[in-house]
């Protein structure tokens, strides 16, 4: 088991987050529930923060990449702890907006913003729009001037960094389809395209090679690849970027075929990072531009766990041993999209030594509904309380309604105190937008 100072197994032998008793938390708010430990968010935030103020002489900024869990909590947290943050969506703009996020502090992206979408960052003053699309360039700039405005943009740049990570999360290869490719010349365009526009002002460029990355190397050459490709844009454009965000992706444990690193660890990543950059900036002699970052699974993931309830045990003589419990891929659909691996402890029964082979399964009618696949746990029997750790990063971000299941609430733990952050769903929430047309409903 991964443990750190605030994830922890007590004297009862029960699990412990941020100082609470697990089979407490079940007994007072159900499960399924995801729990996030406050202390351990607020711990990275602050250590990208020190990287970045220390390192860099604070000539950037951290961003919470919102994808990995949004709602109006989290955004109240980084608001505290002085950094920025990204949104993908008008969702997740209004969410942080709700939140009294400040707007000039948020960034926003995504590979094809609506209209409506592009014209609401506008009106709450964003800060700045990552383009991803000659379209997005156009648009942006027509809004921009019917009020009257400038609009501070980013573009989107591959620069065809393969990341060592699975396929469906890699970004920055060739045929993503995300950013403007520097090897084939699209990139450049874009440039000079945006250059071309007078309601918009073209700061510099956005890169972000996937996610879920242990390599420091993978970082240090995507920073040379785009540090190369802003000294071309001055030699053939003459201009000059002042604002490089490199994006984020640092991996995080799951598993023990993972690397554990404590959170100050992952401090490493922005040393290699602002190493490389120094290193570029001074041989081809461009000014050190604003450095941008964008973590998100490595703030949220193992701060984060998930509580279920055993049910149904079935065992297939000689094949495989069920475990049910009482959530699934409504609540964690990361195995069946892409077969992501998860380390589940019982949380009830924490200091008990494994003794059995199980495939943990949810409840919804799918034979793909799987939490875990061949996991090492003692005897489990129904009614244990089981916890699958680091489900803090795009489980509730993901989380859907199929079956009619509900999305399960989340509470925020700090000092043993647990309150609701997300509270639960109920069977009015899922009717709440169900309509019957006037021919379907019964007379008399």
């Amino acid at each position: 088991m991964n443990t750190r100072d605030t994830l922890k197994i007590n004297e009862e032998g029960h699990l412990e987050i941020g100082g609470a008793d697990c089979v407490q938390l079940a007994a007072q708010f159900g499960t399924p529930l995801y729990v996030y430990d406050e202390a351990y968010v607020r711990r990275m935030m602050r250590v990208y923060k020190k990287a970045i103020d220390e390192l860099y002489d604070g000539n950037g900024q951290v961003l919470y990449a919102s994808k990995a869990f949004s709602c109006k909590a989290i955004y109240r947290i980084a608001d505290e702890e002085n950094i920025g943050i990204d949104v993908v969506s008008g969702g997740e703009l209004y969410t942080a907006l709700q939140a009294g996020f400040p707007p000039e502090k948020i960034y926003m992206h995504g590979n094809n913003k609506l209209d409506y979408e592009i014209g609401e960052a506008l009106d709450c003053g964003i800060g700045c729009i990552v383009a991803d699309a000659y379209s997005e360039i156009d648009k942006i700039d027509a809004e921009a001037k019917k009020r009257n405005i400038r609009q501070t943009i980013l573009l989107r740049i591959n620069p065809g960094v393969e990341a060592h990570t699975h396929a469906f999360v890699q970004t920055a290869t060739t045929d993503s389809k995300f950013g403007f490719s520097i090897t084939n010349g699209t990139a450049e365009a874009a440039t000079a395209y945006a250059l071309s526009k007078s309601n918009v002002l073209l700061k510099g460029y956005h890169c972000h090679i996937g996610s879920q990355i242990f390599e420091k190397e993978s970082f240090a050459l995507a920073v040379e690849k785009c540090m190369c490709f802003v000294a071309e844009m001055r030699e053939r454009l003459g201009f000059v970027s002042t604002t490089l965000n490199l994006g984020g992706g640092y991996g995080v444990w799951y598993t023990e075929d993972d690397r554990k690193l404590p959170a100050e660890g992952y401090a490493e990543y922005l040393e290699t990072t602002i190493s490389t950059l120094k290193a570029k900036a001074s041989e081809y002699r461009l000014p050190l531009p604003y450095l941008l970052v964008e973590p998100g699974r490595s703030i949220v993931g193992e701060a984060g766990i998930t509580l279920y309830t055993v049910g149904a045990i079935k065992e297939i003589p000689g094949v495989k041993k069920y475990v049910a419990v009482d959530g699934g891929m409504f609540d964690n659909p990361r195995y069946a999209l892409y077969e992501a691996k998860y380390t589940p402890i019982l949380a009830n029964r924490a200091l008990e030594s494994a003794t059995e082979l199980l495939t943990i399964a949810g409840k919804c009618c799918e034979s793909g509904d799987i939490i875990a696949v061949d996991v090492n746990l003692p005897t489990v029997k129904e009614g244990d309380l089981l916890a699958i750790l680091s489900t803090g990063a795009y489980n509730y971000s993901m989380a859907m309604n199929y079956n009619r299941n509900k999305i399960p609430p989340c509470v925020l733990v700090k000092d043993g105190v647990a309150e609701y952050i997300v509270k639960p769903q109920t069977y009015q929430d899922l009717v709440r937008n169900d309509v019957i047309p006037e021919r379907l409903i019964k007379k008399g």
